[in-house]
């Protein structure tokens, strides 16, 4: 708990350990943890906090980017839009890291585990990492229910830790 309470979010700052868009004290907040990193420019990155990045995690959002890269320009392709214009206009771009923990809720009838929003960003790649349902979209005025796809993102190089 010392340690992540290093990298606690600050009031002009949100990266780190905490809640996005706290307000004020009166608010109701998500009922979920959440780090969050800004990851690409490294200018931006608030260093004091990151000095050392584990290799593992620099190397997968440098491959978030080859990916997006690659879906930007497919959608570019699907929508008649010349691809090296639009991966030129995002190759400068802000990219971000966020990760969200749902602890158990004594009342998860009474809870929502993030509040109805839209991502403020051109792309958002989402990984989940369970059969939990809970991500929901809005389709034709009606909230929808999206089943986890539970496929693995593997490279056949990388082997994963053993946890006892």
């Amino acid at each position: 708990m010392e340690e992540k309470a290093k990298l606690w979010q600050q009031e002009d700052n949100h990266e780190g350990f905490g809640q996005l868009f706290v307000v004020s004290e009166e608010q109701k907040l998500d009922w979920s943890d959440m780090f969050y990193i800004t990851t690409l420019p490294h200018d931006l990155r608030k260093s004091q906090l990151f000095q050392k990045l584990p290799i593992i995690l620099r190397q997968n959002y440098a491959e978030m980017k080859k990916l997006a890269m690659g879906i930007l320009g497919h959608m570019a392709k699907a929508l008649g839009i010349n691809k090296e214009e639009i991966t030129e206009f995002f190759q400068v771009c802000v990219q971000s890291m966020r990760m969200n923990y749902y602890p158990p809720c004594p009342e998860p009838e009474m809870a929502v585990g993030f509040s109805p929003h839209s991502d403020a960003d051109a792309l958002t790649i989402l990984y989940q990492l369970n059969t939990t349902e809970g991500l929901q979209i809005r389709k034709d005025g009606k909230w929808v229910t999206i089943k986890p796809l539970l496929t693995p993102w593997l490279n056949g190089r990388l082997n994963s830790i053993e946890f006892l």
